[in-house]
C-alpha cells in the first residue's frame, strides 16, 4: 500500500512529516519533493530499502546514492574537506548542487564509489525537505526519481503515487517541482570539476 500525504511546499506542517520520519525510520521507502525534482529517499544504511530503490530504478550494485544533509556542518561529517572547498561549499549550501567528495568513515561503505571511496552529498534549499531532516535527525539516503527509459524525474505526486502503488510506501504531494538536476561537481584534491550541468549557478566551478 501506497499513502500520499499532501504538504504545502512553503509552510509544512511538522505533524505531517512526523509521518515521513516514521515511515523512514521503520525501513520505509519513500518519494518526496526537492529544489531540484522529487527523488526516493529511505534510512542511511537501510540495505533492504536500498535494494528496494535499485530495483525501482533498475540500476546495478554501482549505482551512486546521495546523502541529503541539513547542513554543512552535517554534510562535513560524511566527508573530508580543507578550507579551501568549505568556504566553496558554504557559499552554494543549501541550494540545487550534488558535491561528490572524500567519504569519511561515518560513510556505510556500500554507499562510496568503491574505486575511488566518494560520495555524494547535498543540502537542499526547500522547506519540506529541511523540516525532513531537522525532525529525523540524520541524512537522507537519496535518488532521483527517474523510471527506467524515460530522461526526465516524475513531477506529478499522483502519477508518483499510481505508477509506484507498492513500490514506495509514502508519497509527500508538495505539488510540482522543477523539472531539472542538480548540478554535480566533484572534487579531486581540492580541484573542482563540473561532473554534470543542471540547475544552479556553476559559474565558480566552470573552467572551460
Amino acid at each position: 500500500m501506497t499513502d500520499l500525504l499532501v504538504v504545502h511546499p512553503a509552510t509544512p506542517h511538522r505533524r505531517q512529516l512526523d509521518r515521513a520520519v516514521d515511515c523512514i525510520r521503520g525501513g520505509g521507502v519513500i518519494a518526496y519533493p526537492t529544489d531540484s525534482s522529487y527523488a526516493l529517499g529511505c534510512a542511511i544504511g537501510n540495505k533492504t530499502a536500498m535494494d528496494r530503490i535499485r530495483k525501482i530504478r533498475r540500476v546495478g550494485n554501482e549505482h551512486n546514492f546521495t546523502l541529503v544533509c541539513r547542513d554543512l556542518s552535517e554534510l562535513s561529517l560524511y566527508s573530508r574537506v580543507d578550507n579551501h572547498v568549505y568556504r566553496l561549499l558554504k557559499r552554494f549550501t543549501p541550494g540545487p548542487y550534488t558535491f561528490i567528495l572524500p567519504a569519511t568513515r561515518e560513510v556505510p561503505r556500500r554507499l562510496q564509489n568503491p574505486k575511488r571511496k566518494t560520495i555524494g552529498l547535498r543540502v537542499p534549499a526547500y522547506p519540506i525537505v529541511s523540516m525532513l531532516l531537522e525532525i529525523l535527525r540524520e541524512p537522507i539516503m537519496s535518488s532521483t526519481l527517474i523510471l527506467p527509459g524515460e530522461e526526465l524525474p516524475l513531477n506529478d505526486a499522483h502519477e508518483i503515487c499510481s505508477r509506484l502503488k507498492g513500490s514506495v510506501d509514502l508519497v509527500l504531494d508538495g505539488g510540482p517541482c522543477e523539472m531539472a538536476p542538480t548540478s554535480v561537481i566533484e572534487f579531486v584534491e581540492s580541484m573542482a570539476r563540473i561532473a554534470r550541468y543542471g540547475r544552479g549557478d556553476v559559474s565558480a566551478f566552470d573552467t572551460r
